[in-house]
């Protein structure tokens, strides 16, 4: 049981002033109320990243994005019955109000069941070159170049491992024994690290087949060169949310064209727009996966994520995307691991 004080919004909210509730703490959720306290809707992480999707912007009122029918229980229920319905319902939160509506508490399940730790395997794709980043890759493998005072790929196990995830698989191809001797089987973080060794170039989704059992659970794959704030547990709630085969990460990418766009029918000239804003969604490098997307997986065999989700879509499996809303990096270029070594304190990854 919680106090729900620091989780109450009005209706005339912005999404961006939910979104610094939901974040602060670990209810992840923030309750839009009137003034009387009588519940309107909620607002989860998942519904700020649906409306995303549909071309709500964080500025908009909250009363956009929220749920107008959540699932509430009442004061006479005892805590046997909350946790029932909310097994029955798989529900992650559950407010408790009184006979006029009122919230009067938020019930989590979380803390009805003690259960904080994630079993999911995350697998990071740490095997490529660094070929774009010249020199720095020569000697040593571009997750272990330093972002401030730790390699990338330290920063990356770090942010996992505060969300709650301890099982780890690391793919490796190029300087793997580096690699290896620096994280060794993971114990320095109170976790477990196993390896994957790539003998070629395996893609990035190739490796996956060597893992050496299905797991039971959907796992998490990220490539080894990205630093982001995402919070990898909304990332796996919102895939068992959804339903999915398999969920893929997006980022909004904006394309300036740098010319006036000529519009056309036929032979006649229908308008003109002067360097027009192209909008689109980009694949964010993370992933997660069904036990059964792995069987699909060719072994030992070059095989990247887009042939991967082309396949899942012929065959009709369910999908997801899951919109990137926080800090976000491709460790690619030498300018963006310059900037990495600035930013990675101004996020607080340090």
């Amino acid at each position: 049981m919680r106090k729900v004080e620091t989780i109450l919004v009005s209706p005339d909210s912005t999404i961006l002033e939910a979104l610094e509730i939901i974040d602060r703490g670990s209810v992840q959720i923030a309750l839009v109320v009137n003034e009387e306290r009588r519940l309107l809707g909620t607002v989860t992480d998942g519904d700020v990243r649906r409306g995303i999707l549909r071309g709500v912007k964080l500025e908009a009122s909250v009363s956009s994005v929220m749920n107008v029918e959540p699932r509430t229980g009442k004061l006479d229920m005892d805590r046997d019955m909350i946790l029932s319905v909310m097994q029955y319902l798989n529900l992650k939160q559950f407010p408790i109000l009184d006979e006029k509506g009122r919230v009067v508490r938020i019930e989590l399940m979380d803390d009805l069941i003690q259960k904080n730790g994630r079993d999911n395997w995350v697998v990071l794709m740490a095997g490529g070159l660094g070929k774009r980043l010249g020199e720095l890759t020569r000697d040593c493998p571009k997750p272990l170049l330093k972002v401030g005072s730790k390699p990338i790929l330290e920063v990356i196990l770090e942010s996992f491992i505060s969300n709650g995830f301890h099982r780890f698989y690391i793919s490796l191809n190029y300087k793997s024994e580096m690699i290896r001797d620096y994280f060794g089987d993971g114990s320095k973080w109170g976790v477990t690290i196993r390896y994957i060794h790539e003998d070629k170039q395996l893609g990035t989704a190739g490796a996956l087949s060597l893992i050496p059992e299905i797991p039971s659970q959907p796992i998490v794959v990220m490539n080894g060169d990205l630093l982001t704030k995402v919070n990898f547990r909304q990332l796996v709630d919102f895939h068992l949310d959804t339903q999915a085969a398999a969920t893929m990460c997006v980022r909004e990418y904006e394309f300036q064209v740098p010319y006036g766009v000529v519009q056309i029918e036929n032979d006649r000239l229908r308008g003109i727009e002067e360097k027009p804003l192209q909008q689109f969604f980009i694949s964010g490098g993370i992933y997660v996966l069904g036990p059964k997307i792995l069987k699909m997986i060719p072994v030992d065999t070059y095989y990247d994520m887009p042939t991967l989700f082309q396949e899942i879509l012929r065959n009709g499996e369910k999908t997801s995307v899951f919109p990137i809303r926080e800090y976000w990096i491709d460790i690619g270029r030498m300018e963006d691991f310059e900037r990495a070594n600035i930013e990675v304190y101004q996020e607080g990854f340090l």
